[in-house]
């Protein structure tokens, strides 16, 4: 029997629908591929004889209980995360994407929920300074925001 504590967490997760989707394809993928390998690693392991001595077997017992504590939180998200659907389109919300200028260049972010966030692939979290300060604004707002390199101003030119 595998105990796992989980820390009470009462914050709000917010997925859009193809986050969702991402999420319940990786829970599949943890469910029936890699606890079947974890089941023949600890199969492995086990054969190498003495429990008390094996540190292998001491490992796989560790990964195992990691493997299940994901699968057990990706339950929960999914389970209770909040569906992000558009309301307004004329008003930046989690789920939009949103065009921005600032000088000559030109950017494209969508506000997503912290567990979606991708900054790299512009998928930007609410809870991020760059998110927090674009919610709620509308097409033409300019928007300053104060970084460590200084301050930057966005406009915001379209919001889908």
């Amino acid at each position: 029997m595998i105990l796992i504590k989980m820390k009470p967490n009462n914050e709000e997760k917010y997925l859009t629908p193809r986050g969702l989707a991402n999420l319940k394809n990786e829970l599949n993928h943890l469910k029936d591929v890699e606890r079947k390998e974890m089941a023949e690693r600890l199969k492995q392991a086990i054969s190498f004889g003495d429990l008390s001595e094996n540190a292998a077997y001491s490992v796989a017992k560790d990964a195992q209980a990691d493997l299940e504590r994901k699968i057990i939180e990706m339950e929960i998200l999914s389970r209770n995360a909040i569906i992000i659907e558009k309301k307004n389109e004329g008003i930046v919300q989690i789920g939009s994407t949103i065009k921005l200028k600032s000088g000559n260049k030109k950017f494209q972010y969508t506000i997503v929920g912290s567990k979606e966030a991708d900054p790299e692939n512009n998928f930007i979290s609410n809870e991020s300074p760059l998110g927090k300060a674009f919610l709620n604004k509308k097409k033409g707002e300019i928007i300053e925001i104060q970084t460590p390199r200084g301050v930057f101003r966005y406009e915001i030119i379209a919001i889908e």
